[in-house]
């Protein structure tokens, strides 16, 4: 059995749940998410906690699902409640990125703006060679923003490019000169 499977969810205040085999609801003030529930797991709501279960004989199929299951339940209740965001830094001359909504320009060294469309409920925030990408769905966010760091990812040399937030990027020596007279 899972460690992270057998830990209780805790339901948020301003959260509600609905479950209808294998269907579960997540409502909060931030806005609604859904999951199916695969097939072996069930779930028991009651004192605004979530168990999940693996059902009887299925216990070998599912294992693997089982802990997975209770971090999806668990981050669509902290995303309709908080919300979630990724920073990712611009680095370089003249990067910018403006962003408006849910859609973002890059103008990180091409000929031509890179322009990218969030997909709904993904929203970018830019100031100053900072983007933020807020949602309520993990996965979403998390994808998003890799997205956009693989349109100019750093480069080991300088370190220009579009980083995580707090991310270290593993820097090379240069080409050494050579010694005056020496071949």
């Amino acid at each position: 059995m899972s460690k992270i499977g057998k830990k209780v969810i805790e339901i948020s205040e301003g959260v509600n749940v609905s479950y209808k085999s294998p269907d579960l609801k997540v409502t909060g003030p931030k806005g609604e998410l859904s999951f199916s529930v695969p097939s072996g797991i069930d779930l028991k709501i009651e004192d605004n906690k979530i168990k999940v279960l693996q059902k009887k004989g299925k216990e070998n199929e599912t294992k693997a699902l089982f802990g997975l299951t209770r971090a999806i339940i668990n981050n669509m209740i902290i995303g309709v409640s908080k919300g979630f965001e990724k920073k990712l830094e611009l680095s370089g001359v003249g990067y910018r990125a403006q962003a408006s909504g849910n859609s973002l320009t890059l103008s990180v060294g091409y000929s031509h703006p890179v322009n990218i469309q969030g997909k709904e409920g993904i929203t970018f925030e830019s100031n100053e060679g900072i983007i933020t990408v807020l949602g309520i769905d993990k996965e979403l966010v998390g994808n998003t923003a890799a997205k956009i760091r693989a349109i100019r990812p750093p480069e080991p040399y300088k370190g220009k490019g579009i980083k995580y937030a707090g991310e270290r990027i593993r820097r090379k020596a240069g080409k050494v000169a050579k010694t005056i007279g020496g071949k």
